[in-house]
């Protein structure tokens, strides 16, 4: 019986992680409006009630989702080898520029009209937005004991959500090169 329990526990982990990209990639591609379970358990392969095994409700697919994807992210920041502060906030910028980044955002445009959805998103990024300061702070060697140091730290971030804003739009990616530079060089100054 034993022998059984390896196995099926490694199928449902799988379903489970399939379920997370899935709910992700259709975030990102049709917004909240468009990204049901159903939708879901199709692009994953999986049927609507092994969806719902896993994740009872739409709310606990999509919050659980970012979650996973922003997860994920923060072990490949955490695994960087030392690079310089250039490259730091090119990584951190990178953050906001793609699909976890656009998902996130559908997520945040559904909570601020959907009470049941809001209390959760917002506690998600909470700890997600703690998370990335805490992966900023490690990657740029930042003394945040120095005076101004948390708040340049926190204002590379807020300029990083403001490039993945204007990525949806456009791939603006010359002009976001241009501002990463600028902000590590003047990064250099603020942090030493």
């Amino acid at each position: 019986m034993a022998a059984l329990t390896g196995p099926k526990q490694d199928r449902s982990r799988a379903t489970r992680q399939r379920l997370l990209e899935a709910a992700v990639s259709c975030l990102a591609e049709h917004g909240w409006a468009g990204s049901t379970v159903a939708v879901v358990a199709e692009r994953a392969g999986v049927s609507r009630g092994a969806a719902q095994h896993h994740f009872p409700t739409r709310e606990d697919l999509f919050t659980a989702a970012v979650e996973y994807v922003a997860e994920e992210r923060s072990q490949a920041l955490r695994e960087l080898p030392a690079v310089g502060r250039q490259e730091a906030v090119a990584a951190l910028v990178g953050l906001f520029t793609g699909p976890l980044f656009r998902a996130a955002l559908h997520l945040w445009v559904a909570a601020s009209d959907e009470d049941q959805l809001r209390a959760r998103v917002t506690e998600l990024e909470a700890r997600v937005g703690r998370e990335s300061h805490r992966m900023a702070v490690a990657l740029l060697g930042a003394d945040e004991s120095r005076p101004g140091v948390r708040e340049s730290v926190q204002g590379l971030l807020d300029m990083a959500r403001g490039l993945g804003l204007a990525t949806l739009l456009t791939d603006d990616r010359a002009r976001r090169d241009r501002v990463v530079a600028q902000w590590a060089r003047l990064l250099d100054e603020a942090l030493g």
